[in-house]
C-alpha cells in the first residue's frame, strides 16, 4: 500500500513512464501567485488534490505548487480528469490556441475509449494519426504525465465505475478487475491504491451494501482490529479488547454487514503482519490497498504523513507549511485525529511543538512506544 510514488506500466505497453514533475517552475508560478489576469487564456493550473482546474487570476486560496499542474487549455484539462472552478469558471476565458492540444485531446479520448485494452505506442499513434514523438512530448508538456500514467488511470477510472454498476454488485471484485484491462489484482494496487476510496455516500450511509470482514489479534500495543473490504483495507484500530474494537467498528460503519474472519489470510493477514512487526528490529513494509474516504484536505495530510521517514517527527506547524497552508495547524492535527489507519498512515509521527507528545486516537502512550521502536530502527 502506497500513497505516493510513481506510477509504474507493466512491461512492453506504452513507453517510460517515469514520474515527470507536477508543475512548471518558473513564470507561470509566479503569475498564479500573483493572479495575473493577463494570464487568463493563456493556461489554466489544476490542482490534484481538489481535481479543480483555475484561471491564473483566480481569488480562491493557492495551493502547494507540488500540487499544481498547467494546462494550455481548458479542455486539456478536463480530459486529464479535472473540473471547472466554479468561482472563476475558467472554462469560459478566451484561450490561446496550442499547435499541439488538438492531438494530444485525440490521444488522451483514444485511451480513455480503449482503457481496457494494453496498447502499445506505435498502435495509439497508428490509430490517432499523431507521432509517437508529438505523444509522448506533448503528454509530458501539456498533461504532465506520460501516456502509461494516463492510460493506467484510464483503466483505474474504468474499474471504479464498474464496481460501482448495479448489476455488478453481487458480482465478485475479480470480475471488474478484468473487465477494466488490469491483468491481475497487483497490477490494479500498484502504486495506485489512494484513489480506491469508498465514495462518500457510502460513507454517509454508514456503510449501507457493504461486506466488512474484520479480525482480532495481539500486538506489541494491545489488542488490534483490522478490517477489509473487497477493495482493501478500511480500519486498523487499538483498544482494550476485542468487544471495545468491535464496537468502534460498528459506529464507524453502523449500516455495513460486518464478519468475523481469521486473520491467517490475505490482506488481513498482510496488515496484522504489517502491524505486529513495526516495534521489531526488521519491520515490514505495507504492501496491503487501502480503501478509505477522506475530504481533499485530509488526503493531502495523509500523504505528507506517510512521507516523513521513519524515526522521524514533524510538529503540526510544519506539516502545514509543507502542505502550503501555514494556518492550518488546527486542521492538520483534525485530519490526524481522523486517520482511521494506524500506523500505516502514519499520523504518530505527528508531534507537538518541541517534541511534545500530543493526543493520539489510540492513546499517547502506544504513540510514544512506536517513536521509540522506530527512532532505534532501520529508517
Amino acid at each position: 500500500m502506497t500513497m505516493t510514488g510513481a506510477v509504474k506500466s507493466s512491461g512492453g505497453t506504452d513507453a517510460d513512464v517515469a514520474a515527470v514533475p507536477s508543475y512548471f517552475p518558473g513564470k507561470q508560478w509566479q503569475q498564479v501567485l500573483g493572479r495575473d489576469a493577463s494570464a487568463d487564456g493563456q493556461f489554466v493550473y489544476a490542482v490534484r488534490s481538489t481535481k479543480v482546474y483555475c484561471k491564473p487570476s483566480c481569488a480562491s486560496r493557492r495551493p502547494a505548487k507540488k500540487n499544481v499542474t498547467f494546462f494550455p487549455t481548458p479542455a486539456l484539462a478536463e480530459a486529464a480528469g479535472y473540473r471547472a472552478c466554479k468561482r472563476c469558471e475558467p472554462e469560459r476565458a478566451e484561450a490561446r490556441p496550442d499547435p499541439q492540444a488538438g492531438a494530444i485531446a485525440a490521444v488522451t479520448e483514444y485511451l480513455k475509449d480503449h482503457a481496457e485494452e494494453r496498447t502499445r505506442l506505435a498502435d495509439v499513434a497508428k490509430a490517432t494519426g499523431v507521432g509517437r514523438l508529438t505523444i509522448l512530448r506533448g503528454f509530458k508538456r501539456v498533461l504532465g504525465v506520460s501516456p502509461g500514467q494516463y492510460a493506467k488511470e484510464a483503466r483505474l477510472e474504468r474499474f471504479k465505475s464498474k464496481v460501482r454498476e448495479p448489476k455488478k454488485a453481487k458480482a465478485p471484485i475479480t470480475d471488474a478487475i478484468y473487465d477494466a484491462g488490469f491483468g491481475s489484482s497487483s497490477r490494479l494496487y500498484e502504486k495506485s491504491s489512494a484513489t480506491l476510496g469508498m465514495t462518500p455516500r457510502t460513507m454517509r450511509e454508514g456503510g449501507a451494501g457493504l461486506l466488512i470482514r474484520y479480525c482480532t489479534a495481539a500486538s506489541p500495543l494491545g489488542r488490534m482490529l483490522v478490517a477489509t473490504t473487497d477493495v482493501g483495507i478500511c480500519s486498523i484500530a487499538f483498544g482494550r479488547d476485542d468487544k471495545e474494537l468491535v464496537e468502534g467498528l460498528r459506529e464507524l460503519f453502523s449500516k455495513a454487514q460486518l464478519v468475523s474472519a481469521k486473520g491467517n489470510t490475505g490482506w488481513l493477514a498482510e496488515a496484522v503482519a504489517f502491524v505486529s512487526s513495526q516495534l521489531g528490529e526488521h519491520p515490514l513494509a505495507a504492501t496491503f490497498p487501502l480503501d478509505v474516504r477522506a475530504t481533499a484536505f485530509q488526503q493531502r495530510v495523509w500523504r505528507a504523513l506517510q512521507r516523513i521517514p521513519r524515526g522521524e517527527t514533524r510538529s503540526y506547524s510544519e506539516l502545514a507549511l509543507e502542505l502550503g497552508s501555514p494556518t492550518a495547524s488546527r486542521a492538520v492535527a483534525g485530519a490526524c485525529g481522523a486517520n482511521p489507519i494506524a500506523v500505516a498512515v502514519p499520523c504518530h509521527r505527528v508531534v507537538g511543538k518541541g517534541g511534545a507528545l500530543t493526543g493520539y486516537r489510540w492513546g499517547v502512550d502506544r504513540k510514544r512506544r512506536l517513536l521509540e521502536a522506530e527512532k532505534g530502527g532501520p529508517l
